[in-house]
C-alpha cells in the first residue's frame, strides 16, 4: 500500500527542525532516522505533526523553503494561536499577512482560528466584508477583533 507524505528541505538543520516541529504542535514526534550526512547528522528525519507524516531532509544548499508552499495548522482559540504563532516567529522567524507567518527555519505557515471561516464566510455578506477586510489588515489573526468587525462594531 502506497503512503504520502510531505518532504521538507533543509540546508542542515532539519533534525532540529522536526524536534522543534514535534515539540510545539500536540500529538507529534520524531518516528526515525535514515542515514547520515558528512557531519554526522541524520540525512532525513521522518516525524508526525498531529497525525500527519512528513520528513526533514538535510539535502544542502541546492534549495530553500518557499512561501508557495506552507504548513497550515487550524487552532482552537487565541491562546493557541498566540502560542504557536509566539513560537513560530521567534528566535529569527517572521510575520507575515493574514495568517501566515515563516519560521526560523525558512518554512512557512498558516495559524488560523478556527473560528475564522465563520467570520469570512458568514451567512451575512457585509459581515463577511467587513471580517475578510479586518483579516486582510492582520498577520497574526485576532478571533476577538474578528467578530467585531463582523458585528459591525
Amino acid at each position: 500500500m502506497s503512503s504520502i507524505r510531505t518532504c521538507l528541505w533543509f540546508e542542515r538543520d532539519g533534525e532540529v527542525a522536526a524536534h522543534f516541529y514535534t515539540s510545539l504542535i500536540a500529538n507529534s514526534a520524531i518516528t526515525s532516522e535514515v542515514g547520515r550526512t558528512q557531519s554526522g547528522a541524520p540525512l532525513m528525519v521522518n516525524f508526525h505533526l498531529d497525525g500527519v507524516p512528513y520528513q526533514a531532509l538535510n539535502g544542502g544548499p541546492t534549495y530553500q523553503p518557499s512561501p508557495a508552499a506552507s504548513i497550515a495548522i487550524t487552532t482552537p482559540d487565541q491562546a493557541e494561536t498566540d502560542r504557536i504563532w509566539n513560537a513560530l516567529v521567534a528566535d529569527g522567524g517572521r510575520e507575515s499577512r493574514c495568517a501566515w507567518c515563516i519560521d526560523r527555519f525558512g518554512v512557512s505557515w498558516q495559524v488560523v482560528p478556527e473560528a475564522l471561516p465563520g467570520f469570512v464566510g458568514g451567512p451575512d455578506p457585509e459581515g463577511a466584508r467587513r471580517a475578510t477586510e479586518a483579516m486582510m489588515a492582520m498577520t497574526k489573526i485576532d478571533i476577538a477583533a474578528l467578530e467585531a468587525a463582523y458585528a459591525g462594531h
